[in-house]
C-alpha cells in the first residue's frame, strides 16, 4: 500500500464538506509527487499543498506503457448534480487506498462562478473530496486567470486594430507594422510571416511588396458585425451579457454591441483542454478565428499579431496541478471547459501524464461534465480524436432521486427541499426513470467500451429501489452495477466499484467513434440528434448559414461540439427519461477553430451565468482568528 496512504476517521451524519476538509492535514505536495516517482525537477512548488508537473514528463516516460484510462460519466442530472466528481474521487481512493493500485485522478478546475454562484464548488463531497478544498476551488494556481488576461487581450487587439485601420491610410498601417530600425532597414517579425504565407506571398522583404500586396497584409478589414469573440470574467454577471463598446471620446464614435461570457466559456480554455503540446498550443492559439474579413475570409489570433503573447500569458498554464485526496491519493487538476457549452473535460496533456505516472497496471480515472448524453459523447468524440487514447471502461453515475425525477418525479429546485417522492419509497417512480439510464448505457456500450454502473447512494434510499436500478442497468447491458457509499466513507465505500472496474477494464476493444470526420457538418449534427432520440434536425436560416460559410472556409472536417441543455436528452429541459421522435432545432452555429471543433447551439444557451436570489456567497468567509475559509460547499 502507498505510504502517502491515510486512514479517514469518518463520523455520521456527514459533517458538511468544508469540515471534513478542515479536519484532514494535507500532506506536503512532494510527498505525493515522490509516490508518483517524480523528482523535484518534474515540478515546481506552488506553496505546500499544489505543484504545477512539467510537460517534460511525457517525454522523459515515453518508453512506458500507459495505464489504464476510465471515464466517469453520469445520468441526465438532476440541478443539484448526482455526485459525479464525488464517485471520481472516491473510486481513486478506493483503487490506492484500498485495493493497492497506482492510480491518479484527473479533474477539472471549477469556476470561480458556480463557486460563488449555486452550485458551489467542485472538489467532490464528504469523505471523497480534493484537498485544500478552498485552494482547488478558488485561485487554484491561476490558470483560469490566465485564460481570462489572454482572452482580453486578444478581445483588445481586435477593436484596436479596427480603431486603427479606420483612421490610416494603407502605407502608414504598413509603416506602423514594419517600422525601420536605426539603420533605415524594414523586416517581418516571426508571426508576420504566418499571415504572408496564408496571402500566398513568399517575399521576405518588406521594401519588395507592391502596393496591392501592402494593402492585402496591413488591412485585415475586419467586418464589426462578425466578430465572434467576447470579452469573459470569472463570475456570474448577467448584466454584462450585452454591452456597448466605444463610447470614449478618442474612439471617435466607434461603437460596437459585444458581451461577456464566464471565462471558462473561452475558446482558450477549450484550447487548453484539447492541446497536446507547448508547440500544438502555440498553433491552436494562433489559428483561433475572431471573425472574418468584409470580404468573408476568416480572421486569425496570428492575422492580428498576437499568438504570440497568448502563449506567453499561457506558458505555466499549460502545466497541470498536482493535488491530492482526502486519504493522499494523487490528483491532477487542469482546465475546466463547460459541458453544456464547450466539451466539459480536464485536459489531455493531464491524461497523458497520469498515464505514464501510473504504469501499465495502474489507473488513471477521470471525468466527463453533465451527463453522458454531453460529456461522455464529446470526450469520446473530440478529446479521444486529438488525444489518440482509448478508454477501457466508462462509469456512469445515478442516483435514486434523479431516476424518480426521469420516472415523473415532481420538479427537483436547487435551493429548495425535496418533495416527499424523493424520500419516500417509489419503485415503480425508480423503474420508469430508468428508461433514463439505459439509454445512457446503450449510447455509451457503442463506443466499444463496457460500462459499470454506480449508484450514489442516499440514506433516504430503499434496498428495493436500490436493486431496481441494479436490476434495469444489467438488463440494458451494464458490465456491472454497484451501490456506493463513498460520500459516507470514502474509499472504502468505493471498494466493489475498484473492482468492478478493475475487471471492466481488462476487455480492451477498439474505440468506435459515433460518426467519421470525412461527412458534412449537417450527417454529423444528426448523428449525434439521432443519439438523443431525435427523429430529425431543424436548422434556423442563422444555422443554415453558418454551415455554409463553415463549409466553403473549409471547417468541415472538424468534429462537432453541442452546446444544450443538460437536463434533458432533448432541447427542452423538461423533457425527462428518454424522450424520442422530437426533431432538435439548431439555432445557430459557430466555431472554435483553434480548440478544434464546430459548435451548433440547441435552443437558447447562455455563455454567462446569473447569480440567484441567494448565492453560494452568502455562506463563504474567513475565519479571522485560524485564516480557515469557511461555508464552501
Amino acid at each position: 500500500m502507498s505510504k502517502t496512504v491515510r486512514k479517514l476517521q469518518v463520523a455520521s451524519p456527514v459533517p458538511a464538506d468544508i469540515d471534513i476538509a478542515n479536519s484532514v492535514e494535507p500532506l506536503h505536495i512532494s510527498e505525493i509527487a515522490q509516490e508518483l516517482n517524480l523528482s523535484p525537477h518534474h515540478y515546481d512548488l506552488y506553496g505546500k499543498y499544489k505543484a504545477k508537473v512539467l510537460l517534460s514528463v511525457i517525454d522523459e516516460l515515453k518508453g512506458r506503457g500507459d495505464g489504464y484510462y476510465v471515464v466517469v460519466g453520469g445520468i441526465t442530472p438532476t440541478p443539484l448534480g448526482e455526485g459525479k466528481s464525488t464517485t471520481t474521487v472516491g473510486l481513486c481512493q478506493a483503487l490506492g487506498a484500498f485495493l493497492d493500485k497506482k492510480v491518479v485522478t484527473c479533474l477539472r478546475q471549477p469556476s470561480q462562478g458556480p463557486t460563488f454562484g449555486i452550485k458551489g464548488g467542485a472538489a467532490g463531497g464528504g469523505y471523497s473530496q480534493v484537498i485544500p478544498m478552498d485552494e482547488f476551488n478558488l485561485h487554484l494556481t491561476g490558470d483560469i486567470h490566465a485564460i481570462t488576461a489572454a482572452n482580453n487581450l486578444l478581445a483588445a487587439a481586435i477593436d484596436t486594430r479596427i480603431f486603427h485601420e479606420s483612421t490610416q491610410s494603407d502605407k502608414a498601417l504598413f509603416n506602423r507594422l514594419c517600422p525601420p530600425n536605426k539603420e533605415g532597414r524594414r523586416s517581418f517579425n516571426d508571426i508576420m510571416f504566418t499571415r504572408l504565407k496564408k496571402l500566398g506571398i513568399s517575399k521576405t522583404n518588406p521594401e519588395e511588396l507592391t502596393p496591392e500586396e501592402v494593402k492585402k497584409f496591413a488591412r485585415l478589414d475586419i467586418n464589426p458585425e462578425s466578430i465572434t469573440w467576447r470579452r469573459v470574467m470569472d463570475v456570474n454577471d448577467r448584466f454584462l451579457r450585452k454591452i456597448t463598446i466605444g463610447q470614449g471620446p478618442e474612439e471617435k464614435g466607434m461603437v460596437r454591441e459585444t458581451g461577456f461570457d464566464i471565462s471558462v466559456a473561452s475558446e482558450i480554455m477549450a484550447v487548453l483542454a484539447l492541446t497536446t503540446s507547448l508547440s500544438d498550443m502555440r498553433e491552436r492559439l494562433g489559428k483561433m478565428v475572431i471573425g472574418n474579413s468584409k470580404a468573408g475570409d476568416p480572421i486569425t489570433a496570428d492575422d492580428i499579431g498576437v499568438g504570440g503573447a497568448l502563449t506567453v500569458l499561457m506558458k505555466d498554464a499549460i502545466n497541470p496541478t498536482l493535488m491530492q485526496t482526502l486519504e493522499g491519493t494523487p490528483v491532477l487538476v487542469h482546465a475546466g471547459p463547460f459541458a453544456n457549452i464547450a466539451h466539459g473535460n480536464s485536459s489531455i496533456v493531464a491524461d497523458k501524464i497520469a498515464l505514464k505516472l501510473v504504469g501499465p497496471d495502474g489507473f488513471v480515472v477521470t471525468e466527463a461534465g453533465f451527463g453522458a448524453d454531453i460529456g461522455t459523447e464529446k470526450f469520446m468524440n473530440i478529446k479521444c480524436r486529438y488525444s489518440s487514447l482509448t478508454p477501457q471502461c466508462v462509469v456512469i453515475v445515478a442516483t435514486i432521486r434523479a431516476l424518480k425525477m426521469h420516472g415523473g418525479g415532481p420538479q427537483v429546485v436547487a435551493g429548495k427541499p425535496l418533495d416527499r417522492a424523493y424520500v419516500t419509497e417509489n419503485v415503480a417512480l425508480v423503474e420508469a426513470g430508468c428508461s433514463n439510464l439505459a439509454r445512457h448505457i446503450s449510447n455509451t456500450k457503442a463506443y466499444g467500451v463496457n460500462v459499470v454502473v454506480s449508484v450514489n447512494k442516499f440514506s433516504t434510499d430503499s434496498e428495493a429501489e436500490l436493486s431496481a436500478v441494479r436490476n434495469a442497468a444489467l438488463a440494458a447491458g451494464a458490465f456491472d452495477a454497484i451501490i456506493c457509499s463513498h460520500h459516507a466513507h470514502g474509499g472504502k465505500g468505493a471498494v466493489d466499484l475498484g473492482i468492478a472496474v478493475q475487471k471492466a477494464c481488462e476487455n480492451v476493444q477498439p474505440l468506435r467513434f459515433l460518426y467519421p470526420l470525412d461527412i458534412s457538418i449537417k450527417e454529423k449534427i444528426e448523428a449525434i440528434a439521432k443519439s438523443y432520440g431525435a427523429s430529425g434536425v431543424e436548422y434556423s436560416e442563422q444555422a443554415e448559414k453558418q454551415i455554409e460559410m463553415y463549409s466553403k472556409q473549409g471547417f468541415s472536417h472538424l468534429p462537432i461540439c453541442m452546446a444544450k441543455t443538460q437536463y434533458s436528452f432533448s432541447h427542452d429541459a423538461s423533457e425527462k427519461g428518454a424522450p424520442s421522435g422530437f426533431v432538435l432545432p439548431i439555432r445557430d452555429v459557430r466555431a472554435s477553430i483553434g480548440a478544434g471543433f464546430i459548435y451548433p447551439l440547441v435552443g437558447t444557451m447562455s455563455t454567462m451565468p446569473g447569480l440567484p436570489t441567494r448565492p453560494c456567497f452568502y455562506d463563504i468567509d474567513l475565519d479571522t482568528a485560524t485564516g480557515r475559509v469557511i461555508g464552501l460547499s
